[in-house]
């Protein structure tokens, strides 16, 4: 009698489960740090459009007026990218005196990373036309979010 060598199809199939399993938990441990990696360049960027704005704005003394292409045209924005989501628009609020940094068509974990980590800048936030709150998510599960970041 011959005595065969090898691997069975079980353990071919075993160990191909197994790999399949290690590069879906890579990929989605990539996702969730590009994710995260993008959100932090987005608040980067918003704060470096609040300082060129107030600066800009400053000997004004107040922001009516104020729109992403009027950002452009006095050269405080390169380009009307938004930081992140969909379309944006940068609007002057109760009658100059503050200014909204409004984003949006974002997801929910895009929406619930701006509640938690509310930047410093902004004085206050608003969520889908509600003020943030962090105990209660006024958040949408689809990509339909829409935030409000208020700059005095």
């Amino acid at each position: 009698m011959r005595q065969e060598s090898g691997r069975s199809l079980i353990e071919i199939i075993g160990i191909m489960a197994i790999g399949a399993i290690m590069t879906a938990s890579a990929v989605s441990l990539y996702n969730m740090i590009r994710g995260n990696q993008t959100r932090r360049i987005a608040a980067a960027e918003m704060q470096q459009i609040v300082r060129d704005t107030r600066m800009l704005m400053e000997m004004r003394g107040d922001y009516t007026g104020i729109s992403v292409d009027y950002l452009i045209k006095a050269g405080a924005l390169k380009s009307d990218a938004a930081p992140l989501g969909g379309a944006w628009s940068v609007t002057a609020e109760e009658g100059g005196k503050k200014f909204a940094i409004n984003l949006t068509a974002l997801s929910a974990g895009e929406c619930d990373y701006f509640i938690t980590a509310a930047p410093a800048w902004a004085a206050q936030i608003r969520v889908n036309g509600m003020p943030a709150d962090s105990t209660t998510s006024n958040c949408f599960s689809s990509r339909t979010n829409e935030i409000s970041f208020i700059a005095e």
